[in-house]
């Protein structure tokens, strides 16, 4: 009755077209109702330490690293870069994008970010060079999915907050697997250009090379300084994201000189409403997850999963089902908000490791972002790329199976997130 009551309250309320940040608070008040203990007081109260934590200072400091990228031409010279290197192969302006979209995973770790810089820079080329345009904008949402992978990661930091487990060993276990679903979208560009008879541009001499590589070493040092800084212990993930949105100012206004100091209050402004969307789900949310662990909801999960404990790998699967079906109807922050505090005691009772757990959780939410009907990715694409929606979806559907089959090969061998993990570490 208590699940039934949590659930209902909650897609009752999104159904109704909610916000699921006031649908959190309205399933948190129904099920302070149901269990007899509604006082405004401790609502507040939950409301209020939900968002008050150091930890979760590291989003609005990535937020706005990434606005600055976007802005002051980091991202430009990353794809700049990209298109020296690999550009001239046959689908090259593919393979550009899969590139690009992890050198700027590890500069923003916001997929919504990323998508938008790829779509605005690469569409167009891609168009004019006669790729197809539902595929190209398929390939760029799903090369967005990187974003929250490969560190820094604002999934990450909230999955870390939410579950109690190290950021920092959730950044550096997320490398590895990053890679591996852009190799999965790079066999699967291949795959599905290979009967394309396009002229791929021309090569770039050694020069232009050169050049590219000069211009965007500022922006390539960034995820270096972040990496060697965290394993070295010299700063903490909230600290490392100070580091990168300083960093990246310094970059754009004194090195580059794109950035004019007018430009800056628009830049945080838009940084600022952004995390106050994501501080506001956080703090709604985390009124929720007490509220399920006062109901003993988890321990109810794990009473009725308890025929899987003994096989973490069926458990996983059915976990990972779970997700997806959870990611085709909501959005990554409010996903990982309601679901972490009701997974994390199965997961702990079946003996897998929560940072191997955590990664696979954030994949899969990550491939959410390009899950119809919600999709937001999809939706930014579409937007910026001035694309119908179903042309996104349509375009995008071999590049998300790729990922949901790495993810799943992830599953199966756990050693391929927790052989670099333990390499790393």
């Amino acid at each position: 009755m208590t699940v039934f009551i949590f659930l209902g309250s909650l897609l009752g309320a999104m159904a109704l077209g909610i916000p699921i940040a006031y649908a959190l608070l309205a399933s948190g008040v129904a099920l302070m109702w149901h269990l007899d203990l509604f006082d405004a007081q401790i609502l507040a109260q939950n409301f209020i330490n939900g968002a008050d934590s150091f930890p979760l200072l590291a989003v609005p400091f990535f937020m706005l690293a990434g606005e600055i990228m976007n802005v002051g031409g980091l991202s430009q010279r990353i794809v700049n870069f990209a298109l020296a290197l690999i550009g001239h192969v046959k689908g090259g302006l593919g393979y550009v994008v899969i590139l690009a979209a992890c050198l700027l995973s590890a500069l923003s770790g916001s997929a919504v970010a990323d998508a938008a810089a790829l779509t605005a820079l690469l569409l167009p080329m891609m168009i004019k060079a006669g790729h197809k345009k539902e595929v190209s904008g398929g390939l760029i949402a799903a090369s967005g999915v990187i974003g929250p992978i490969i560190p820094p990661s604002i999934g990450f930091v909230i999955f870390g907050v939410a579950a109690n487990v190290s950021i920092s060993k959730l950044f550096i276990a997320g490398i590895f697997p990053g890679i591996m679903i852009g190799l999965g979208l790079a066999f699967t560009w291949w795959w599905v250009g290979r009967k394309e008879a396009l002229a791929p541009p021309q090569r770039k001499t050694r020069a232009e090379v050169w050049t590219a590589a000069r211009e965007s070493v500022w922006a390539l040092m960034l995820p270096m300084f972040i990496l060697v800084g965290l394993r070295m212990g010299v700063f903490t993930p909230t600290e490392a994201a100070v580091v990168a949105a300083v960093y990246a100012l310094f970059v754009t206004t004194v090195v580059y000189r794109e950035l004019e100091l007018r430009a800056l209050l628009r830049i945080f402004v838009t940084a600022a409403r952004t995390t106050a969307v994501v501080m506001f789900l956080v703090a709604s949310a985390m009124v929720s997850a007490w509220l399920v662990t006062v109901a003993d909801l988890p321990a109810q999960m794990v009473d009725l999963l308890r025929p899987l404990l003994d096989s973490p790998t069926l458990l996983l699967i059915a976990i990972m089902l779970l997700v997806m079906l959870v990611g085709t109807a909501m959005d990554m922050t409010p996903t990982i908000l309601i679901m972490t505090p009701v997974l994390m005691p199965l997961v702990k009772a079946a003996g897998i490791d929560p940072v191997y757990f955590g990664v696979l959780f954030i994949i899969n939410n990550s491939i959410g972002l390009i899950t119809p009907p919600v999709g937001t990715i999809l939706n930014v694409v579409a937007g910026v790329g001035r694309m119908k929606m179903d042309e996104v979806t349509r375009g995008v559907l071999p590049f998300m199976v790729a990922q949901v089959t790495v993810m799943f090969i992830m599953v199966i061998f756990p050693q391929t997130v927790l052989v670099p993990l333990r390499w790393f570490y």
